[in-house]
């Protein structure tokens, strides 16, 4: 990196020192990762990506001194720069982290990969589905690892979400119920859609493993913004799955939960929970079979059995994910939240922002 663009540094109070490397410290080759974007999330990838077995972080880049100086502070042998192009230009930098506000995260994508390095973007991966496009091209055609820092993917619960679902514990999967609301932050150049509704949409995505067919929402803005902060989504799918999200800057309380019902279980997972947050119900109904005079009887059984909480893996998400990233380019191996699953989600997101500017009509996704 030009010494002219860099910015040495000395320690944050934010961020306690870290503690022993995860999953244990390892003599292969680490990968050297650039970090762009030192507000709110950039700090903790500096940190994950500080304590990841063969990771280096070589450099961080921000438009902005004064956040340099505080990343500096906790991090002072990580040079830094106001000047992403810095770390693009620097060869012994293989992979950047992005995390900047959403309207610069496909320029910054597009000049990373354009430079040959690797990519993990914050979510969502752009503001539009040719955008993401571009970068799902480009990562091909540079032969390029594309990353999307879905993270609650990586977190126990949702891993063993995908496990009971796919274990068939649960039986058919009938529903996927989604509620993300809280007191702000209000966005500037998202709407609440677009900042909320991706960690939900890339968990029903990887969890049940299926695209919908279809979407509709309805959404409003208030406070004199001309960005929605209140929605509500409708997804579709071609099997009788329904999928509804629910999400809001302006809420008395924060919650975090996600409901999926099963044919033969049902499961609840609150975010919000300390302890308990996946809880499994043996609840449900039985249906009996008849003459057709019968149907118009009372033929529903409903059963209550007992709830369990099952263990999970407290590792943090964060922590696994940049882990999982190295491994990755390492060991030139496609992740499963690559920019393809990124574009799912614009492509989503997209449809939903059009049903929502026409009173909710119903949005039909391209086989």
């Amino acid at each position: 990196m030009p010494k002219s663009a860099v910015n040495r540094m000395s320690r944050l109070v934010d961020f306690p020192p870290a503690p022993p490397r995860y999953p244990q410290e390892s003599a292969l080759r680490p990968v050297r990762v650039g970090v762009i974007g030192c507000g709110y999330w950039g700090p903790k990838l500096v940190r994950n990506f500080s304590r990841a077995s063969g990771c280096e972080v070589a450099g961080v880049a921000d438009h902005n001194p004064a956040q340099l100086s505080r990343v500096g502070e906790d991090f002072p042998n990580i040079p830094g720069t106001t000047d992403y192009r810095a770390l693009l230009e620097d060869p012994d930098i293989e992979a950047i982290a992005v995390a900047t506000p959403v309207s610069t995260h496909f320029t910054i994508a597009r000049d990373a990969l354009l430079a040959g390095k690797h990519v993990l973007v914050e979510k969502p991966i752009a503001t539009s589905v040719r955008e993401a496009e571009i970068l799902v091209e480009l990562a091909e055609k540079t032969g390029r690892k594309l990353m999307v820092d879905h993270t609650y993917l990586f977190t126990g619960a949702v891993e063993k979400m995908r496990e009971l679902v796919h274990s068939g514990e649960l039986g058919e999967v009938l529903y996927f119920d989604s509620t993300r609301i809280n007191l702000g932050l209000f966005q500037h150049d998202v709407n609440v859609i677009w900042d909320l509704a991706p960690h939900d949409l890339s968990i029903l995505l990887h969890v049940l493993d299926k695209k919908p067919v279809a979407v509709s929402a309805l959404g409003t803005a208030h406070a004199g913004t001309r960005m929605e902060n209140l929605a509500y989504i409708t997804l579709t799918f071609d099997d009788n799955t329904l999928a509804h999200f629910h999400v809001n800057w302006l809420a008395p309380r924060k919650v975090r939960q996600i409901i999926i019902g099963g044919e033969k279980k049902m499961l609840v997972f609150d975010d919000m929970e300390s302890n308990e947050k996946i809880k499994v119900y043996d609840k449900g109904i039985t249906v009996e079979q008849g003459d057709r005079e019968a149907v118009y009887q009372s033929m529903f059984h409903y059963r209550v059995g007992d709830m369990c909480s099952p263990r999970l893996d407290p590792t943090e998400a964060l922590l696994k994910e940049c882990c999982y990233f190295a491994d990755c380019v390492r060991n030139d191996e496609t992740p499963f939240n690559n920019g393809e699953a990124g574009l799912e989600v614009v492509r989503i997101l997209e449809a939903a922002t059009h049903s929502m500017s026409h009173a909710g009509t119903l949005v039909a996704f391209a086989n």
